[in-house]
């Protein structure tokens, strides 16, 4: 049992289109709305986009940088956090964490095209250069 639990979850990590479409679905079927019904897949999926981007990292350039990826996380919260208080002159968590949380999906949405297109490069160079 363990053993397929992991399985789905690498799945989703490894395609987090899969698990986008999943939460999507899922969300719409018992909401009934659609525009929330993104909004809910897209905020479960920004953790699966984190760790598939940190993942093919792993993979393409054999380093291990999530300490980066965390550490850019933070510093992006502080910087929504500051731009936030200076615009409204008091902070909003709720409403502030929302966006930075967003702004992860972009980024990180963005990041993993990016490392998926390096990968694939990478891969046809090797076997070009083999042949």
């Amino acid at each position: 049992m363990g053993s397929v639990f992991s399985s789905i979850i690498a799945t989703f990590v490894t395609i987090p289109l899969l698990g986008y479409l999943l939460v999507f679905i899922v969300s719409k079927q018992v909401t009934k709305k659609h525009r929330r019904s993104v909004h809910i897949a897209l905020d479960v999926s920004t953790l699966l986009f984190i760790f598939s981007v940190h993942y093919l990292i792993l993979t393409i350039w054999d380093q291990n940088y999530f300490w980066l990826i965390i550490l850019s996380m933070l510093i992006i919260a502080i910087i929504f956090v500051i731009i936030h208080w200076r615009v409204k002159q008091e902070i909003n968590f709720p409403l502030v964490f929302r966006g930075y949380w967003r702004f992860n999906f972009l980024l990180f949405f963005m990041a993993y095209v990016v490392l998926t297109v390096i990968g694939l490069v990478q891969s046809v160079n090797s076997f070009v250069s083999m042949q």
